[in-house]
């Protein structure tokens, strides 16, 4: 998106955040605890697996993925597939294939599942690497149908390596909002969105400029919207009735929107490509 001259100037030359808050933030309880399980019950599966396709989000391709999965899958074939790449801004897409190729992984595709682009691609790979595997020619190979699709629960690493990761992982909708909180959600993306010169919010919510403020960015949304709430205020002649901006109205507006591409494409892990993750770590 781009701005009118004047806005853009502006913001670029603005001070955004260098890094965002993360101290006192529990990642660990932001995400389920069956995931252990499920990626056990996955292994008991993979007898009957000639081929593996791993399923993740084009906006965190080097994010979030679980460093055990691989390990855990042996050395069946392997294909991963980053849905979502309508959402994904893909400018940098050869330097992730070659960040993804470096740690092992040589069949990626790029799909959007909703608009059916390159998902035609998956069946013809995912056959030819059976085809060249050494599992290819056992006697339980499917007949009717020739192809069978075994479906498995979502697995994320057991352990969540920094806040950051966590709070991309939350953007792309892998846990409930509620467990992370909109508003912080909220305030990361906009943190994300100012670093990245990604202003697509600013016209898509008619704002005068771009923002880091997320209170002032909220209420702006609010006020667009029409989301206000009453608050009781207790005064010196009794309780009054106050009508405020409701700012958790304006955060799930404010992610939803994201997360259905309203606010243009996004890649979410520049920071891990251009080789500055994040540095705070979870014990």
């Amino acid at each position: 998106m781009r701005l009118a001259p004047r806005a853009l100037c502006s913001a670029a030359q603005a001070a955004w955040r260098e890094n965002f808050p993360v101290l006192g933030r529990d990642v660990a309880r932001w995400f389920p605890g069956h995931m252990a399980k499920g990626l056990k019950k996955m292994q008991s599966s993979l007898k009957l697996v000639d081929c593996i396709i791993e399923v993740h989000d084009a906006r965190i391709p080097l994010s979030g993925r679980n460093p055990l999965f691989q390990e855990t899958l042996g050395l069946k074939p392997h294909l991963l597939v980053l849905n979502k790449m309508d959402l994904a801004d893909l400018t940098e897409q050869q330097k992730i294939m070659q960040r993804l190729q470096g740690e092992g992984l040589k069949n990626v595709i790029f799909t959007n599942c909703v608009k059916d682009e390159n998902v035609k691609q998956i069946i013809p790979m995912a056959t030819e690497l059976i085809e060249s595997s050494h599992r290819y020619h056992r006697g339980e190979v499917s007949e009717r149908p020739l192809i069978f699709l075994l479906d498995t629960p979502g697995v994320l690493a057991p352990r969540i390596q920094s806040v950051e990761t966590g709070l991309k992982l939350a953007l792309c909708g892998t846990v409930l909002d509620h467990l992370v909180g909109e508003e912080t959600m909220a305030d990361y993306l906009l943190y994300t969105l100012n670093k990245y010169q990604r202003f697509g919010y600013v016209q898509h919510y008619s704002l005068g400029s771009a923002c880091d403020n997320i209170e002032r960015v909220l209420k702006s949304v609010a006020v667009k919207l029409g989301k206000t709430q009453k608050v009781k205020i207790l005064t010196g002649t009794g309780d009054v009735n106050v009508i405020q901006p409701d700012y958790a109205a304006a955060a799930r507006d404010f992610l939803h929107t994201f997360r259905r591409g309203l606010l243009g494409p996004v890649m979410l892990d520049l920071d891990v490509l251009w080789g500055h993750p994040p540095a705070e770590t979870v014990p």
